[in-house]
This record gives structure tokens, sequence and C-alpha cells, in this order.
């Protein structure tokens, strides 16, 4: 559930982006903290090792805007893709409003892309929730290399709820700033839908 502070005026909402190692990642929030302007973020945590360039996660603010008087803020997280990591993604995932699952589009990153998206659910599953309770979208990432999986098998494979995709380049800040727009677009909806459900109650 996002974190609504009626004092300050704010809502939180907690995105995580999900996907294996050295998947783009990294390279999003990278390419958003840099085009936010620097009144609207704060700086970047990045903790890397040789394995996989985040450990522990990126975290960062993203004010966009405001709903029914509230500022709304995202804080943006992405999970350590090395396998090994699993304890600290199932941390992150805690409180999660909007998952950004990041594909790597590469033919010889098919069965890493299966299984963490896998790992997605069944961590997801520890927190008694589906993949059907938090909204999420899919980003093809690395569009731009040679030999890379067409968009129907990735389709068939990782999106059979046909929730919203986008295809990127991350490292080029290709289909970066939509997928937070569609993500945050989705969130909110979701967040809307309570609302109103609330209010029926």
């Amino acid at each position: 559930m996002p974190t609504i502070d009626h004092a300050n005026k704010e809502i939180t909402c907690k995105i995580v982006y999900y996907g294996p190692g050295l998947c783009g990642k990294t390279t999003n929030l990278e390419v958003i903290h840099r085009d936010v302007s620097g009144q609207d973020k704060s700086s970047m945590v990045s903790l890397a090792t040789e394995q996989d360039r985040t450990l522990f996660f990126d975290f960062l603010p993203v004010e966009l805007g405001q709903i029914k008087g509230f500022r709304l803020k995202f804080q943006l997280y992405t999970v350590p893709g090395q396998v090994y990591y699993n304890a600290t993604r199932k941390l992150v995932l805690s409180g999660v409003d909007g998952i950004v699952y990041v594909a790597d589009s590469q033919r010889s990153k098919y069965q890493e892309n299966v299984a963490m998206m896998e790992n997605l659910v069944e961590n997801l599953l520890e927190y008694g929730m589906k993949l059907d309770d938090v909204p999420m979208v899919i980003q093809y990432n690395k569009r731009d290399l040679p030999d890379i999986s067409s968009i129907e098998e990735l389709e068939k494979t990782l999106n059979p709820n046909g929730l919203p995709y986008l295809e990127s380049v991350a490292v080029d800040g290709v289909g970066v700033s939509e997928t937070l727009r569609t993500i945050a677009k989705e969130t909110l909806a979701r967040i809307g839908k309570r609302g109103n459900r609330a209010r029926k109650g």
C-alpha cells in the first residue's frame, strides 16, 4: 500500500525494478536520475560488487505531480540479479506498489529471464501476493543488439497475461521515461480503484 502522509500532503509509492543480472535495471535508474531536475531528486545510492552492479538497492524518490492536492512521490528501487542474492530481492519487495520487470532481450539470456520471473512469483508469494495483485510493466531491454529474441517469443513466455510492455535501449535512454510513466499510471490507477472500493464499503 502507498504511504499517505496527511501532514505533508504526500503520497509515496514504491516501485521495484526486477530482472536478471546486468539486464539494465540500474541503467534505467541512472538515466531517470540524470534526466530529473535537481530539485526533484535525492542522491542515488548504488552498491556494486564484481559479480553484479547492484548489491542492495538503488533509491531514488521522483516526484510526479499532484493528485487531489497530494504531491506524488515515487521511490525507485532495483534488486540484485544474481541468484545468491535472493534474500535481498525478497527484502526489497516488501511493501512494493508497482513492479517493472526488465528483461534482457539477448537469446543467450532467455532462460535467465524465465528463471527470474519465476523467482519474482515465488518471492511475492512469501508476502501473500500474486502477480495480479501488483501493477506491473515489462520492459524488453537491449533491443539494439544483434542476436535477440523476438517480442512474440518473449511475450509468450514472460507475459502470458498481457501486461503492458515496452521496448527499450536503456543505455541510450530509449524507452526509459516511457516505462516509468507507464508503471506510474498503472500504479495510480490501482490506488484509485482501492479508494473507490473503500468509499463504497
